[in-house]
């Protein structure tokens, strides 16, 4: 099995362009001080101070969750051949506003990138 060592960072500007490829993530936030994980779609937003979009039901366990708490978002691409790939982690701020018309009863939860990590993950060497 690979480690963290055999990992290679990538600066934040090639991180925040595999993560605008991606289609789907993960919003990690807390619910009660427990951990939860939620698969969501999003696009990434480079204006404005940039951010990760979601859209969620107004009302939602997630709007309430997440308004104004630091949270964190992962995306990744993993071959399930060969192990190879990347993943991007971003922890910020979420702002949880209008949908700004696209869609009744929903809102808009924008993360604010604070930390952007991504690695390339190498193929494995291993076969297990």
């Amino acid at each position: 099995m690979n480690g963290d060592h055999d990992l290679l960072e990538l600066d934040r500007e090639r991180a925040l362009e595999l993560l605008a490829r991606a289609a789907v993530g993960r919003v990690v936030y807390t619910i009660r001080a427990l951990p939860a994980v939620l698969p969501v779609s999003f696009r990434l937003d480079l204006s404005d101070g940039g951010g990760v979009l979601l859209s969620a039901p107004a009302g939602s366990e997630l709007a309430r969750a997440v308004d104004d708490a630091v949270i964190a978002f992962e995306a990744d691409e993993v071959d399930g051949v060969d192990g190879s790939g990347w993943y991007v982690t971003v922890l910020g701020r979420a702002q949880v506003g209008p949908a700004a018309g696209r869609t009744p009863g929903a809102v808009r939860i924008r993360i604010r990138p604070e930390l952007v990590v991504g690695r390339r993950l190498p193929p494995r060497t291993d076969r297990a």
